[in-house]
């Protein structure tokens, strides 16, 4: 996971999951709240009182049910599809956004669909830390100037 940033000129928030060991981003819009979530999450933040993917995560604790993995699935329609993968397969439907903001959570790795990653995925050449940095730089600057319809496919 690389993090939450706010996609100008819009002004809304966008997660980026980076592929391990390769090169390709996965772009995800969100929603303002679930930002904030994934945000407190990735910053350690606890808040005087549960939010509800910390009461999620407290209620599958309290019930011994373990989440193995979360699994970004699909772009349909413009819309991302994700599923919680608990322990003895079973699968449950979720958006992107709280399946990220859970797996923060509870220490969940996050999968990619690789079909999804083939058509969506934005790859960033990887090399020497200047270059990243300019390619990370150019990958910011597409961020500002592309809009979720433009994934629509």
């Amino acid at each position: 996971m690389v993090g939450v940033r706010v996609e100008m000129p819009s002004n809304q928030p966008i997660v980026l999951l980076r592929e391990v060991g390769g090169e390709r981003y996965l772009p995800i819009w969100i929603g303002a709240m679930e930002a904030t979530a994934i945000a407190f999450a990735q910053q350690g933040i606890t808040p005087e009182r549960p939010m509800t993917h910390d009461l999620f995560r407290d209620v599958l604790g309290a019930l011994g049910a373990t989440l193995e993995q979360v699994q970004i699935t699909e772009m349909r329609n413009s819309t991302y599809y994700a599923e919680l993968v608990f322990a003895g397969g079973i699968r449950v439907s979720s958006r992107p956004s709280d399946s990220i903001a859970l797996a923060l959570r509870t220490g969940t790795r996050i999968f990619a669909a690789e079909p999804l990653l083939d058509e969506v995925g934005i790859v960033i050449a990887e090399s020497s830390d200047d270059q990243q940095e300019d390619e990370v730089e150019k990958f910011r600057e597409f961020l500002d100037q592309v809009s979720p319809e433009d994934f629509s496919g």
